[in-house]
């Protein structure tokens, strides 16, 4: 039996407690959330209430029956029928500003999370330490299920006090005895319970992992459908999903075995319930010493006090479900408190820097430690354009990553602009779902950069046949699925125009681009005045760059100088006709 990744301990409570605490002091949620709980005390109050009136209600129709007092009777009845009016009204405003205010706190909690998962990289860090699977499913539905289910518990506990305060004293003045053998019997049952069914919490926690795994596999089957078709991966897919499908059905057997034991108990446990206040009470109406309705009413209070009593008995799957989600959520919080510890980074970056600038740098393997760079010192200045090639392809990756800041294993100083002066185009494309403008613009300027300038750049790529597919520059697209891998690189290039970086540094362009369209692409960031470093392959053309930076295996690398650096040629608009096409 696997054991869980985190434990539920005191330090668990005491997270979610914060959690709670946290919420209460938000000034834009806090005030509204204290209010709508206190309203859901109230309305609990009144429910419990009303439950108690409705046991004497009940009591003298019943004995108004056995009487045979058929005024009574009618009077009784009509009282019935007001209780249940207002019960219904109340019970229905409860549910209604329960849920609202799980939803409330849903939003809340989410939004915290989602803050702290992506900032400063922590998804990053997350997905290269690989301690915590699916992060996305714990923020989604963990999250949902842990404010659905805290609030239902929350007021399933204090319904649970409200209900022993109310029909304790209904209970005892009935039958002492039927009292103590209420709370004897909940205790016998609990105890029970949780010996049958600890084995739970663990499947459970299990179970949330394996069926994100499961949905995780057909998601990536559903993104790379093309790709599946072409190279007829069908059948290794097929095994993957199967495996994975059979370990999420043998973890949920194990689930339905011990459901079912515990379901042998727990239904024995309720149906003994309906037939025990009758076993003490009926024994007092035969012999003259309590009326007819007092059975009923008897019943309907060790039925209330009972079902308070037994929460554990009867709510047992849901709380080792709940438990699961919470060491979950916890151990995603500590994952990512620890992803956010900023430690004194091996590797200093500058980016206060005119230029690109290597000192000293030597880049390892992070896990088999090997030298990929060593030692490399390079100045880049602006207009001095540069051809990276690795006999080993890790190098040049290790180099891309270190210049962008996602390299930590190694030591040196890289110099190098902020964030808005340099550009890193990865060798796939990253195009998020969106609007061919929202592809296009930065976050932020999308207000502030005109059709018309959009509309050239367009046009100075070749991307007109891209503007008329998607239909403008308004409408809404998956742009994989509709676009081929070279366009999808040259809507990419389209945000190095319109941002109009100092530098931007590419990764193997001609893996997705014909040379002749790199060609055209580098002339058209020579216009516009960016420089540009490449990672390369033999197939660039060094007539392009003004240096060649080789790196050998092992780290040793080269620099030879092409060419001395042109003047920057003034920027045009000149398309490139079908040349990009």
């Amino acid at each position: 039996m696997t054991a869980l990744k985190v434990p539920i301990s005191r330090a668990t409570w005491q997270r979610f407690v914060q959690m709670v605490k946290e919420i209460v002091a938000d000034q834009e949620i806090g005030r509204r959330a204290v209010f709508m709980f206190v309203a859901l005390i109230v309305l609990l109050v009144a429910v419990n209430a009303l439950n108690v009136v409705n046991s004497y209600v009940g009591r003298d129709f019943m004995t108004s029956i056995e009487q045979r007092d058929l005024g009574a009777f009618w009077s009784f009845a009509l009282l019935y029928v007001g209780v249940f009016t207002l019960s219904t009204l109340v019970a229905v405003y409860y549910r209604f500003v329960e849920e609202r205010l799980g939803l409330a706190w849903r939003k809340w909690l989410t939004g915290r999370a989602l803050q702290h998962y992506l900032e400063d990289r922590t998804y990053l860090r997350l997905h290269q330490a690989g301690d915590v699977p699916n992060p996305d499913q714990r923020i989604s539905e963990d999250i949902r299920a842990l404010t659905a289910t805290t609030l239902s518990f929350v007021l399933m506990f204090l319904n649970a006090s409200f209900t022993v305060v109310a029909f304790s004293g209904v209970l005892w003045s009935i039958s002492p005895t039927l009292f103590l053998v209420a709370v004897a019997y909940a205790a016998l049952g609990s105890a029970v319970t949780v010996w049958i069914g600890k084995r739970l919490v663990p499947l459970n926690y299990d179970q949330l992992d394996k069926e994100a795994n499961f949905r995780a596999r057909l998601v990536h089957v559903r993104e790379n459908a093309e790709s599946i078709a072409l190279l007829r991966r069908e059948g290794r897919l097929k095994a993957r999903l199967l495996s994975r499908l059979d370990a999420l059905t043998d973890n949920f057997c194990l689930i339905i075995n011990v459901n079912r034991n515990l379901g042998f108990f727990t239904t024995g446990y309720n149906y003994l319930i309906q037939i025990i206040p009758a076993l003490v009470v009926a024994p007092l109406f035969i012999a003259g010493d309590a009326q007819f309705g007092v059975i009923t009413q008897s019943a309907m209070a060790f039925g209330h006090l009972l079902g308070a009593f037994s929460l554990i008995v009867t709510q047992f799957q849901s709380i080792s479900t709940y438990t699961a989600v919470i060491a979950r959520l916890s151990a995603l919080r500590e994952a990512m408190d620890r992803a956010r510890v900023v430690t004194a980074p091996n590797i200093e970056l500058c980016e206060t820097c005119s230029e690109v600038a290597y000192e000293h740098l030597t880049l390892t393997s992070p896990r088999s430690g090997r030298t990929l760079v060593e030692d490399l010192t390079l100045a880049v200045p602006a207009r001095t354009r540069l051809l990276i090639r690795t006999q080993d392809e890790r190098s040049g990756h290790a180099l891309f990553r270190a210049t962008a800041d996602l390299w930590e294993c190694g030591k040196g100083r890289i110099r190098r602009p902020g964030h808005a002066d340099i550009f890193f185009l990865p060798e796939r494309p990253y195009l998020p779902p969106g609007t061919l403008r929202e592809v296009m613009l930065q976050t932020g300027s999308l207000a502030t950069v005109a059709d018309a300038r959009v509309l050239d750049v367009i046009h100075e790529l070749g991307l007109d046949e891209t503007l008329t597919r998607a239909g403008g520059l308004e409408t809404e697209h998956q742009w994989a699925d509709i676009l081929s891998l070279g366009q999808q690189q040259l809507l990419a290039f389209s945000r190095v125009l319109l941002a109009s970086p100092e530098f931007v540094f590419l990764d193997h362009p001609t893996r997705a681009l014909s040379e002749c369209q790199v060609d055209d692409l580098l002339e058209v960031l020579n216009r516009h005045q960016i420089t540009y470093l490449t990672l390369g392959d033999e197939d660039d053309n060094p007539d392009d760059y003004d240096q060649l930076l080789e790196i050998a295996k092992g780290g040793n690398w080269t620099i030879s100088v092409l060419r001395e650096p042109e003047a920057a040629p003034p920027a045009t608009d000149a398309g490139l006709g079908h040349a990009l096409a």
